[in-house]
């Protein structure tokens, strides 16, 4: 199975190593047909520190560094 490649933005940079990444969806409602966007956050795995509040990222899935964390940096989406 591939690993799932997300594109979001960072909106907390505090904890050592770590990110706070959200990532927007549209999807249509299956009955409504309405176009709906939901946002989810997603803790990734920052190695270096690297990435600031506002920086557009890729993120990939890779194995569990903690509870919450199940993603890591792939890099910066210009």
């Amino acid at each position: 199975m591939p690993k799932k490649i997300l594109k979001g933005i960072v909106v907390s940079d505090k904890p050592n190593k770590t990110i706070t990444v959200i990532v927007e969806r549209k999807y249509q409602h299956p009955v409504l047909k309405k176009v709906i966007k939901s946002k989810k956050k997603y803790s990734v795995h920052d190695e270096e520190n690297k990435y600031k509040n506002g920086d557009k990222v890729s993120i990939i899935e890779s194995r569990p560094y903690s509870k919450t964390k199940k993603f890591e940096v792939l890099g910066d989406t210009k």
